[in-house]
């Protein structure tokens, strides 16, 4: 008898669960490849951030792409800030600059045009108060430390 013959036949149960993952994956291959390609416009359209979109791809890769993921971690334009990000939590301060910007931009353009009453206003501001103040107090670089400031003068 060999150690194949020991083995338990494959459940229903076990197939369905296989079955799942399979589908889990693919779902995220797709959907990380839309945040990528989402991003990739946002380079180039004002208003649509290309970072976030980066991160949101980055960890649906990390949950069904180790090739992806790297090439994704190591690209040499976007990689950067994504890296920056998952080891520091830092945005740029242009970045910080540009979303305060725009959510004020947004927030008085819903306000004066398109809003009937002070509810719209009221749930945009509940909603993008907070999400600014986390933006602002993020760092703005990585920090340093005695191995970065020795290596710039090698």
């Amino acid at each position: 008898m060999t150690s194949q013959d020991h083995r338990l036949p494959e459940t229903k149960e076990k197939s369905h669960v296989n079955l799942a993952r399979f589908w889990v994956r693919w779902f995220l291959l797709v959907f990380g490849w839309t945040n990528v390609g989402i991003g990739l416009v946002g380079i180039f359209i004002p208003g649509l951030p290309t970072t976030v979109f980066l991160i949101i791809a980055f960890w649906a890769f990390s949950k069904s792409s180790e090739k992806f993921q790297n090439w994704l971690w190591f690209h040499p334009k976007l990689g950067p800030s994504i890296r920056a990000w998952h080891l520091h939590r830092v945005i740029p301060v242009r970045a910080k600059v540009f979303a305060g910007v725009m959510m004020a931009i947004s927030f008085i353009y819903v306000s004066a045009f398109v809003a009937k009453d002070w509810v719209l206003p009221t749930i945009l501001a509940a909603v993008m108060i907070p999400a600014a103040a986390y933006v602002l107090t993020r760092a703005s670089a990585p920090p340093r430390t005695a191995a970065s400031d020795t290596a710039i003068f090698k």
